[in-house]
């Protein structure tokens, strides 16, 4: 029987010790990806149109929708933009209020 190392997912996220910052900037995230993934498909376009659009090679949109890449700030605005998208700073008390 092979022996590994962790039981389970919460066994490795345990040992990783992320803080509830870390948590919050990774589902942050998280979050940006996909609603950028679903302003392209709400748009019906491939990774590959987007790029000509955006002028953001599509490997590099690639890697951003599947999470292998943090995108940075200049990037995301690229994407979004000739989608009519932006990005938009609001109080934490707004965010949690939608999701309740």
């Amino acid at each position: 029987m092979e022996n590994k190392p962790y039981a389970s997912w919460e066994d490795v996220r345990k040992k990783l010790n992320i803080t509830p910052e870390q948590q919050a900037e990774i589902k942050l995230e998280e979050d940006i990806i996909k609603a950028t993934i679903e302003a392209r498909k709400k748009n019906k376009l491939t990774q590959r149109e987007l790029s000509k659009k955006s002028g953001v090679k599509q490997p590099v949109i690639a890697r951003i929708e599947k999470c292998v890449n943090s995108p940075q700030t200049s990037t995301l605005i690229k994407l979004l933009y000739p989608m009519g998208y932006t990005l938009k700073v609001v109080p934490l008390d707004d965010i949690k209020n939608i999701n309740e």
